[in-house]
């Protein structure tokens, strides 16, 4: 029986408006958001909810969990931008309370609370969090079982596993099998291997996740192994997608903003984690595990993406909020001054990141202003709490800056923002141009987020030599694009088109023959 206290519905409340304030006031931002948005919208349209679709056509990116719940979310709400992220953001809160009742249960209330808050209040978890993407939906699957594990509830750790592999694939069980791997060799407690009911639990599991493989390896043969397990799994992580990613520090900078403004304290956290001993030691142990896991896996990975080191905030978190509470329970004469230094270096450049950026859009000066006022006020005043050895008031300015933070970035940046990196305008005039019966050409970039916004699906341009190609087609035709491909169209073709749309960088174009 999960108890609710005065601490978890701060956790929760807090959670909740970070998460869902203006949740459905931003459109879909191109081009993964409309990616995820449109393929349970198509699910509907064909009346078909194991094979995933988009533009009309089965495709094996992604396993079916977050369509499914997004399925769900249209039903509920209809089809908008506001249902396309409510699972993300729900299951944001969920992830944030079970690590408040884990820790709680662990480590004690002041640590809950902590690690909760540093949870809710990361910059990469609330802004996923706030995304129609699949990263939290794997995130919430991985950490309940990996938590259900260590709480010796050995079948839902099962459960959730199949889970997370019905969420992202193979990683579902990869990561808590190797997590787990690695925590018994280190400790040694070969013991648990006996009792952690592999056979039956793994049962559990094959129950939960084979069965949607099992159909679409019957549905679709081989084109479905080779495109998921071939492309989307094996190649994406010998080979790079982006090359120009391929750094080996890649994640450390992404660590340090993604975490702000808690990776301040992380140091601290994990040495004082590794030198802590019995039972709690053991625990400690683990957390380091997960999140060293997720973060190495990534780093020697060829394909990098911003999101791919979510799963190790939760572990992160709780590594973190225990490391407050010991400062004001434990250790109280030494003052961390490294907390007050820390935040204020990364406050400094996170600062200067968002001046710099005012060259590019200069029409977010007001929003960095009130951004960089929050940072000054929340250095301040951690310094002011640090020098007082007052650590749970410098938590809770911590805590209500990053709350204004986020309140800021959603309701005053990113509207002025998505017009840039949204489809959604470029779509109505599709809409409301297009002939209905000409052939329709669309970039790449930009096509999930016509289709979802238009309905119109079009044929896809990778290159400019498609697009050229498709330009010297007999017909009349249109063509949606951005300003980037427009410009590097040779005269001869440009002469031949007429502009009936031009809306921030993307541009509508005709053919009449």
């Amino acid at each position: 029986m999960i108890r609710f206290d005065k601490g978890m519905l701060l956790v929760i409340l807090l959670s909740v408006v970070i998460n869902f304030f203006n949740l459905g006031a931003i459109p879909l931002l191109d081009p993964d958001e409309p990616v995820y948005a449109e393929t349970p919208k198509e699910m509907f349209q064909y009346n078909e909810f194991m094979s995933p679709r988009i533009y009309g056509e089965y495709w094996y990116d992604k396993p079916p969990l977050y369509y499914w719940l997004v399925a769900g979310s249209y039903k509920l709400f209809g089809v908008n931008e506001f249902a396309a992220r409510f699972p993300s953001a729900l299951l944001a809160v969920v992830s944030a309370a079970a690590v408040y009742v884990f820790t709680r249960r662990w480590l004690g209330d002041r640590a809950a609370i902590f690690s909760g808050l540093v949870l809710a209040t990361s910059i990469e978890y609330f802004y996923l969090a706030k995304a129609a993407v699949t990263d939290i939906t794997l995130v919430s699957c991985l950490t309940f079982a990996l938590l259900c594990f260590w709480d010796k509830r050995y079948y839902w750790a099962y459960f959730f596993a199949g889970l997370a592999t019905l969420a992202k694939g193979p990683i579902g069980l990869l990561f808590p099998g190797g997590i787990l791997a690695c925590y018994l060799l280190l400790s040694r407690e070969f013991g648990l291997l006996l009792r952690m009911k592999l056979g039956s639990g793994m049962l559990v599991y094959s129950i939960v996740a084979l069965p949607w493989y099992w159909f679409m390896y019957k549905m679709h043969g081989n084109a479905f192994i080779d495109t998921f397990i071939g492309f989307h799994n094996v190649t994406r992580f010998t080979s790079p997608e982006h090359p120009e990613g391929v750094l080996w520090y890649y994640y450390i900078p992404v660590l340090v903003l993604g975490f702000f403004p808690w990776i301040a304290l992380l140091p601290q956290a994990l040495w004082r984690a590794i030198d802590t001993r019995g039972e709690k030691g053991q625990l400690m142990l683990f957390l380091t595990i997960w999140a060293s896991f997720i973060f190495l896996f990534f780093s020697v990975s060829q394909t990098k993406l911003v999101s791919y080191i979510l799963p190790m905030y939760p572990p992160l978190a709780i590594l973190v909020g225990w490391y407050i509470a010991q400062l004001s329970e434990q250790y109280p004469k030494p003052r961390p001054y490294c907390w007050a230094i820390g935040l204020t270096v990364m406050s400094v450049l996170l600062g200067g990141g968002m001046l710099f950026g005012l060259k590019e859009m200069p029409q977010l000066a007001h929003g960095v202003y009130m951004q960089l006022s929050v940072l000054v006020a929340m250095m301040a005043a951690v310094w002011w709490f640090v020098w007082r050895k007052d650590y749970a008031w410098a938590v809770g300015v911590k805590v209500t800056a990053m709350t204004a933070f986020a309140i800021i970035l959603v309701g005053v940046m990113f509207p002025i923002a998505a017009p840039l990196f949204t489809s959604k305008d470029i779509a109505t005039e599709l809409t409301r141009q297009y002939d209905g019966k000409s052939s329709l050409y669309v970039i790449k970039f930009l096509r999930p987020g016509v289709s979802f916004y238009s309905g119109l699906y079009g044929s896809e341009i990778k290159t400019e030599s498609e697009l050229q190609e498709a330009l010297g087609k007999e017909g009349k035709a249109y063509y949606l694009i951005r300003k980037s491909e427009y410009s590097h169209l040779p005269d001869a073709l440009r002469i031949q088109t007429k502009v009936l749309a031009d809306v921030d960088d993307k541009i509508l174009l005709e053919k009449s023959r």
